[in-house]
């Protein structure tokens, strides 16, 4: 009772719908009926065995009373027949719904109801409110209250109580039909529609009240409901009503043919032929037969027209079989054009020429309809020459001068090879439906094989504004294919500007959630008197607003996921061939952002080296830094990522790959590319041990390798040469083995002897370190690529001159500088 009274005064205060109402009621009903079904069961538990002893002994004295008993007579037969009329009688009175008002207060409902018809509302209005507090299941004092209202022109309230006394006696199907129509006039569909529901329950046979429930659906966009309502009415209307039927199944027919459901048409159409043939009419013929050949039911469709006949060698219609086909003169034009098109899809020829003389007879203008049609079917069997007439007839009348005559048009001057007058035609549908996609790059790719590339790109210009784009996701769709063919065009052309604005628009379409999460945006600026497009840091606009930001829609479903990959690759490496390293680089941050995008692991690999890529090109150490540490995190064992590692620490000179490495190595202690790195690390700051220590443990594991004897030698002669340590004898005596077994293993070269003579230059033994240099420079180069940067000679001449200047011998430290360190 409370939870019903809860309801009551949620949809009396505007809080919900009476279709809300009216759902939670059912519910509530549902629930009360599920429980009672729970306490029976429980109740017939707990009566157990006792309870079934009490009903075998009754059933035993009943059949012992039944032995005792007569055979009944005419007067005992009579006596039960009235016992079951009383019966009935009792069944379909409680079937009717029995006012819930309980005896104490109906009283003052009369009471109220004479209050109301003398005029004095008020009173009426307050005692109906008791009646409704103690009893809110009474449909009485709710009826009351919406004549009150009524009658007071307050029709919202009128009809808020109205409902609920219907909802509380529904077996009324006109006071529901009442809500309806005055639902209809507060103009409330949707619940004018609840009301027809209500009343459809109890009077389910009723034709109109299926009618105005449809009409309603349909007005709310519900096709679905609508379709079904109308097959209900089909199904009740009597053979009698033959025309409403067959006007019904006709509209039917048409809906259902609008919204592409070609099977559920032909099955209202097939009803209705099977249902009343006497009342099927011209135009009911005509919608058959274009249902038929929508569908591809060209023998149905022969079927259908039963004034024409068909010639055939046997019974059977099929065919190869048909000679010849009879139409009478009386048979509507319309007919005649679908009979040829079914023979033409039925490649049945001989008949043609024949039907084809009286519509050709006929003006394009007056059915031009039917030669777009008759044309269309030879140009769906692939027969250009036949459809080219009735084309060109098309294309010169007032009537259908239409896009879609003219790009038929073309496609068959295009398959016949004609493709000047092709470009033609479609260069006519582009001028008079500009948003035509097919047509557009239809007459692109034409121009382009008759060698007019600046006639093909201008086909190809945007459709949409960037507002449009961003709002309308079929536009985008558009969009993009049209700018994917362009970019292809541009490629061919060598205008690499202009084809990366393409791939540029392309990419942000895909990317623009995640280039606003990497804080990338695109640009618009002028270069050299022609616009182009720029991805730019976010930051940076805010900075300099010197440039138009370009808004592009977003990700579409044209491309799959390898074509957009395909896309974003191609679009880095042009930006690289064109030095825009740094808009590579936010290229690369978006597509990094965009997570779904990467299916699998190595595609982001790849995405990161091409980032790496792109910050080294850019000069940009900080952000290189950041890809290679990863990467070497995920692949400490690969050389070229340490190769590339050097060259960022060297370039950079940022100190903060020390505790990189050494962090790296307690993970990775057998790492020998990090043993070596950690040793160079502590050589630079002067830790001499422990880059002692790293050195000799990359010695034991390679001892063969000249660099880690060279490394351990070097270290000895660094410590050697601190200023407080004890023993240097022995360290210089150390450095000196580890470097003749380096020189050993590299043999003598530029290298190995400039080498030696730098660590007895470094040692104060200038004597033999000139014979080292002096040794060095007599050596040729060795023959590398990059020539450049293994030729020592500058470096072991300018160690020369210091030696020679330092003796006082300027002239020939002058001498050697002149010769080998002068450009």
């Amino acid at each position: 009772m409370s939870g019903f009274s809860a309801e009551l005064i949620d949809y009396l205060e505007g809080r919900i719908t009476f279709e809300e109402f009216d759902r939670r009621r059912d519910e509530r009903k549902v629930k009360v009926r599920l429980r009672g079904k729970v306490e029976v069961e429980e109740s017939e538990k707990r009566r157990g065995k006792k309870g079934r002893r009490g009903r075998r002994k009754k059933k035993d004295e009943e059949e012992e009373e039944d032995e005792d008993e007569e055979d009944p007579t005419v007067g005992d037969v009579f006596a039960l027949e009235m016992e079951l009329n009383r019966e009935n009688k009792k069944m379909m009175k409680e079937r009717r719904h029995r006012s819930k008002l309980p005896r104490a207060l109906r009283g003052l409902m009369g009471e109220a109801n004479i209050r109301y018809a003398r005029g004095e509302k008020e009173d009426a209005i307050l005692m109906c409110m008791e009646i409704i507090r103690q009893a809110p299941l009474a449909y009485e004092p709710f009826s009351t209250l919406a004549m009150i209202y009524e009658d007071n022109e307050d029709v919202e309230k009128a009809l808020q109580f109205g409902l609920i006394a219907a909802h509380l006696n529904p077996s009324d199907s006109d006071e529901w039909v009442r809500l309806a129509e005055m639902s209809l006039e507060q103009d409330n569909i949707r619940q004018a529609v609840v009301c027809y529901t209500k009343a459809i329950r109890y009077d389910p046979t009723n034709v109109r009240y299926l009618w105005e429930r449809s009409n309603l659906h349909m007005r709310l966009g519900e096709q679905k409901h609508c379709m079904d309502g109308y097959r209900r009415i089909l199904s009740l209307l009597p053979l009698e009503q033959g025309e409403h039927f067959m006007q019904l199944s006709k509209d039917m027919a048409k809906s259902y043919y609008e919204s592409n459901d070609l099977t559920s048409a032909l099955g209202v159409i097939e009803e209705a032929l099977l249902r009343h043939p006497s009342l099927v009419t011209d135009d009911f013929i005509n919608m058959a037969a274009e249902l038929y050949i929508a569908n591809r039911q060209y023998k149905k469709a022969l079927q259908v027209p039963v004034d024409i006949v068909v010639l055939t060698e046997d019974a059977c219609v099929s065919p190869g079989e048909i000679k010849d086909v009879q139409v009478p003169d009386s048979v509507p034009v319309d007919l005649r054009a679908k009979l040829i098109v079914c023979l033409i899809h039925m490649h049945v020829s001989a008949p043609l020429e024949v039907l084809l003389a009286p519509l050709m007879e006929q003006s394009p203008e007056e059915v031009g309809d039917l030669y777009l049609d008759v044309g269309e079917a030879y140009l769906e069997q692939g027969d250009y020459p036949s459809a080219l007439p009735l084309l060109s007839a098309l294309v010169i009348s007032e009537k259908y001068n239409l896009a879609v005559v003219w790009l038929r048009h073309a496609e068959c001057l295009k398959a016949l090879g004609h493709m000047e007058l092709a470009a033609e035609s479609y260069s006519k549908v582009v001028e008079m439906a500009p948003l035509h996609l097919e047509a557009r790059l239809s007459l692109a790719t034409l121009q382009q094989q008759l060698g007019r590339p600046e006639s093909a790109l201008k086909a190809l210009e945007p459709m949409y504004d960037s507002e449009t784009l961003a709002q309308d996701s079929s536009a985008a769709q558009k969009e993009l294919k049209l700018l994917l063919h362009r970019s292809t065009l541009l490629k061919t052309q060598g205008q690499t500007q202009d084809y990366l604005d393409a791939m540029i628009t392309m990419i942000s379409m895909l990317l623009k959630v995640a280039m606003q999460r990497a804080k990338v945006c695109v640009r618009s600026v002028t270069v050299s008197g022609q616009s182009h497009l720029r991805l730019l840091k976010i930051k940076d606009i805010n900075r300099r607003n010197d440039g138009e930001l370009v808004s592009c829609a977003g990700k579409t479903n044209v491309l799959s996921k390898e074509d957009w990959w395909q896309l974003l690759v191609s679009s880095l490496l042009t930006l690289c061939e064109v030095q825009r390293y740094e808009e590579a680089e936010l290229l690369v941050d978006s597509a990094m952002e965009f997570y779904s995008f990467y299916d699998n692991k190595p595609k982001r690999k790849e995405m990161e080296f091409f980032g790496l890529s792109a910050t080294i090109l850019d000069h940009n150490h900080y952000k290189a830094y950041n890809y290679i540490r990863l990467m070497l995190m995920e692949n400490v064992d690969l050389p070229q990522l340490w190769n590339i590692f050097n060259q960022l620490t060297i370039t950079s000179l940022h100190q903060r790959h020390h505790r990189f490495c050494l962090r790296l190595l307690l993970k990775h202690p057998d790492s020998h590319a990090l043993c070596v790195l950690c040793g160079h690390n502590a050589m630079v700051s002067g830790s001499f041990k422990h880059a002692l220590g790293q050195y000799v443990q990359a010695f034991q594991t390679q001892p063969d390798n000249p660099l880690h004897s060279l490394c351990v030698g070097l270290t000895f002669f660094h410590m050697a040469s601190q200023k407080y340590v004890a023993k240097r004898q022995a360290l210089v005596l150390q450095g000196f083995s580890f470097l003749w077994r380096y020189l050993e293993l590299r043999g003598e070269c530029q290298e190995s002897l400039y080498n030696l003579g730098r660590a007895l230059h470094q040692l104060g033994l200038t004597h033999l370190a000139i014979h080292y240099y002096q040794a060095a420079l007599k050596l040729p180069v060795q023959t590398l690529e990059v020539y450049d940067q293994v030729d020592l000679r500058r470096e072991i001449a300018f160690n020369l001159s210091l030696i020679y200047q330092t003796s006082g011998n300027v002239e020939m430290a002058r001498q050697i500088i002149s010769t080998h360190c002068t450009v």
